[in-house]
């Protein structure tokens, strides 16, 4: 088998692992916050744990990341199954909720910075596992600051939009909070609908995209040059 790097398998090789670990300690983190801050109710349904087959969705996880690299698409897109958290056990609901939804992209972060420290071993290793485990690292690092920045999106139900639920005053939170059901809407439109409307008009309205390019692309620097890879 030529095991290339145009190869299909060695791409879906090379994302798995990034792929498998962003999100298992990014809903892991979750769980593991809240029962820190008093729910217990993702630790009784198990989810306090690194333990992928936890936190995975079959389709979310593995089926449609694989389908996206099989196809070669401009982007990577996956989810897992979100952890349940109860507000009402909090200790102090509204600041330990925002600890909770900011605790997934904090782990995020955390992880690209591991996988850049982690560059420094690959001199160390023979050439081709050496090449397999740099892009397995550089992917984890792409990865994890951009699902990090994504979910920090000021939209319910993604994190940053629990954080800014938190954050504003009573009267304009609740009509916020209860955008959630629409989130994903909301989300289609801004990634999809968008830039499709402004192709028609000849205009570019990929807005988010650029934005979280650009946001990517500053905290990657950042890093790499904080773990001296720069």
């Amino acid at each position: 088998m030529n095991f290339s790097t145009a190869n299909p398998l060695y791409q879906i090789s090379v994302w798995f692992l990034p792929v498998l670990l962003a999100i298992t300690f990014h809903e892991g983190a979750h769980a593991l916050v809240a029962r820190l801050r008093g729910d217990d109710t993702a630790a009784r349904l198990g989810r306090v744990t690194l333990n992928p087959l936890k936190h995975i969705d079959p389709f979310g996880t593995v089926l449609l990341p694989g389908l996206l690299l099989l196809m070669r698409a401009p982007f990577l897109f996956g989810y897992a199954k979100p952890v349940p958290v109860n507000t009402r056990k909090l200790y102090h609901p509204r600041i330990d909720g925002m600890l909770v939804a900011a605790a997934g992209p904090a782990m995020n972060l955390v992880l690209a910075i591991v996988a850049a420290l982690a560059l420094h071993a690959v001199d160390y290793a023979p050439a081709t596992a050496g090449e397999w485990l740099e892009r397995n690292l550089d992917n984890a690092i792409l990865l994890n600051v951009g699902l990090a920045l994504f979910n920090l999106l000021p939209v319910p139900p993604l994190d940053g939009g629990r954080i800014l639920t938190g954050l504003l005053p009573r009267p304009l939170a609740i009509p916020f909070a209860r955008l959630e059901p629409y989130g994903m809407m909301i989300l289609i439109g801004l990634i999809l609908l968008l830039p499709l409307l402004g192709q028609q008009l000849g205009i570019n309205l990929d807005l988010l995209s650029w934005l979280l390019a650009r946001g990517a692309n500053a905290i990657i620097n950042a890093i790499l040059t904080v773990t001296g890879n720069a």
